[in-house]
């Protein structure tokens, strides 16, 4: 089983085939990325409008590129997986309709992927993790501990009230003056900081459930920067120290809280995966790894690559949803919105 699989959602465009392998997981034949990082610096974040533009121009090249480096045939595939969502609409419609003209053209089935979707099931094809287990969902837009007990089956522990950890992270790094994308500067500054220099608060710490609150951090870096005044290169690197500590204890102490969540309502999770692109950072990895040692937890961070956006995850995602006949007509429609679980997205469409 093979899949091509479409990512347009953010920034990325993204364009991979991924097997199924004999023993389950799954190999990546070709996975071919085109960052924008250069398009948007300029602007501190994602333009939606560049990024569409910036989509329609590579896509068929990389999708060309991905037959050529794995030697599959576009006629060779079983199935063309797009991401459909969520995401800037711009983007997901190019991607969306690239792979239905894929899938028509060519006469195979369409899978259209949430993207979210994709990164929760990441870990069963690099590692293939059984189900059920606890995904610690971190990145620029999205903050989730999800219990995901199958495909398509999914309960949501804990969200983030306000700011997501990965746009805290571009956020503080905007206002410190750090450059595009801010997650890897700031990381690479607390490296030379102090991490006890400013007292900052762990929000939510101790608070019945596992949800998210990461303005006020925010908020409280800002303020201690405005009461320096002029920083110096070392004010900076320890407030970015100082404000990397406190995410890394939040994360930490609410991931324990959404541990317990499922134990108490799904028995033993099979480990831990922490996936998005916020979980390429070095002191959260390393921490949550120590929580799963002193939980008995397999932990699974896929690898950095894997991490980002990719069309690989999408392509995989479209294989676990091809083994069990879920496939969409040409008539889908893309959803800048798309929750995981099943609540959140019955009161998204005014069902409940």
């Amino acid at each position: 089983m093979r899949v091509l699989g479409l990512e347009t959602t953010c920034d990325e465009t993204a364009a991979a085939i991924v097997r199924l392998k004999p023993g389950g997981g799954g190999e990546i034949l070709a996975d071919e990325v085109m960052s924008q990082i250069a398009e948007h610096a300029a602007y501190g974040g994602v333009v939606p409008e560049i990024a569409a533009r910036a989509h329609v121009e590579t896509l068929d090249r990389l999708v060309a590129r991905a037959v050529a480096k794995s030697g599959v045939p576009l006629a060779g595939l079983d199935a063309i997986a797009a991401a459909a969502g969520p995401g800037l609409i711009g983007g997901v419609l190019v991607g969306l309709t690239a792979g239905k003209a894929l899938a028509y053209a060519l006469n195979k089935p369409l899978i259209a992927v949430n993207h979210l979707e994709a990164h929760a099931l990441t870990a069963r094809l690099t590692d293939n993790l059984p189900f059920p287990y606890l995904l610690l969902l971190v990145s620029g837009g999205h903050t989730q501990l999800l219990a995901v007990k199958g495909v398509g089956d999914y309960t949501r522990l804990g969200a983030t009230v306000d700011d997501a950890i990965g746009e805290a992270f571009d956020k503080v790094a905007k206002m410190l003056g750090l450059p595009y994308p801010g997650g890897p500067q700031v990381e690479e500054q607390a490296q030379r900081g102090d991490p006890e220099r400013f007292v900052l608060p762990r929000p939510m710490a101790g608070r019945p459930g596992a949800d998210f609150s990461l303005s006020g951090l925010k908020t409280a870096v800002r303020l201690e920067a405005e009461r320096i005044g002029a920083l110096s290169p070392q004010d900076v690197a320890d407030l970015c120290a100082s404000f990397q500590a406190a995410i890394v204890d939040v994360v930490v102490e609410r991931t324990r809280a959404g541990l317990r969540l499922f134990r108490a309502a799904a028995g033993a999770p099979t480990g831990l995966v922490v996936a998005g692109g916020v979980a390429a950072n070095g002191a959260i990895r390393r921490a949550l790894a120590r929580l799963a040692g002193e939980t008995g937890l397999r932990i699974v961070t896929p690898p950095h690559a894997l991490c980002a956006d990719n069309g690989a995850m999408i392509a995989w995602a479209g294989i676990e949803r091809l083994q069990r006949g879920l496939v969409d007509d040409l008539s889908f429609a893309g959803r800048p919105r798309w929750p995981l679980d099943a609540g959140a997205a019955r009161a998204l469409n005014g069902k409940s």
